[in-house]
């Protein structure tokens, strides 16, 4: 349709990745090499700049690959929803998708050829099931993530070494993760999970499956969350959603794209915020 044409052309417009007259800029014809979606090409972009690719790519790589979680059968859910919610990690679903990633690979690459003619993917079937994880879909994400690396060594984007679980690393990843999905925020409007996206104002709520319902009570809701995917069509939810603090967004999201969001409680929000950053950027500087 014509309309989702324009849209489309406008995100890409917001995302730097087109020039002034309509053609791809350098960073379009970057995220161009990417066998990703727009969005998530100018997150691993972005991570170049903010150390933390090799963050980026194992996420690209899940979010790009099946989906990891196996729904649960009824009789288990219990004993492995609790085995899961050790893997979720405090800042969102993006985060525990790497985490899951990444105690996936030091299995495969920590275990041996098979002991007593078992077979080698043995024991990783074992682990995945206790955790309600398709190993499948882990090992389609660890092929995706090798060619991603591929793509970024052939055009000689910087690759910056691993550092997940240091606060500096979760903060340059959130910052990676708002340099492509400044689009896709939504706010809680009154502390009980009734998100409104900020590009559309349409009502959504958090998918079953997030990470933030699923921990033990008492739960906090983030009041500002970044989120891959919206369905609207079958249940209005947000799908693997990160919290994100508004401050950031401010300082990462074009300022013509804040300035085009839709009147909300939200957008006042952030213009209040861009209000007092370009007030503190303009501010004589102290005398020493």
């Amino acid at each position: 349709a014509p309309e989702s044409l324009m849209q489309a052309l406008e995100d890409l417009d917001y995302l730097a990745a087109l020039d002034d007259d309509g053609n791809l800029s350098e960073v379009g014809i970057i995220m161009s090499e990417f066998p990703l979606d727009p969005q998530l090409a100018k997150a691993l972009i972005a991570s170049c700049e903010f150390d933390c690719v090799e963050e980026m790519v194992s996420l690209a790589a899940m979010l790009t690959a099946s989906p990891c979680f196996v729904p649960l059968s009824t009789h288990l859910e219990e004993a492995v929803a609790l085995r899961r919610r050790a893997l979720l990690h405090p800042n969102g679903d993006h985060f525990t998708l790497i985490n899951i990633f990444n105690a996936f690979q030091q299995r495969e690459h920590g275990r041996g050829l098979g002991v007593g003619g078992s077979h080698p993917y043995a024991g990783d079937e074992g682990w995945c099931r206790k955790h309600g994880v398709c190993a499948e879909a882990l090992r389609l994400a660890g092929t995706v993530r090798a060619e991603l690396l591929e793509v970024m060594r052939r055009i000689e984007l910087p690759v910056s070494p691993p550092a997940f679980g240091s606060d500096a690393n979760a903060l340059n990843i959130q910052r990676a993760l708002i340099s492509g999905y400044f689009l896709k925020v939504a706010r809680d409007i009154d502390g009980s999970g009734n998100y409104v996206m900020l590009t559309h104002k349409h009502v959504a709520h958090l998918a079953p499956a997030c990470g933030y319902l699923l921990r033990p009570p008492p739960r906090r809701l983030p009041p500002w969350v970044l989120y891959h995917e919206f369905t609207i069509s079958q249940d209005n939810c947000l799908r693997v959603v990160s919290e994100i603090q508004p401050q950031m967004l401010v300082e990462l999201a074009p300022q013509y794209y804040l300035s085009n969001l839709p009147p909300s409680e939200g957008r006042d929000l952030l213009m209040e915020l861009r209000e007092k950053v370009v007030a503190a950027e303009e501010a004589p500087a102290e005398p020493e």
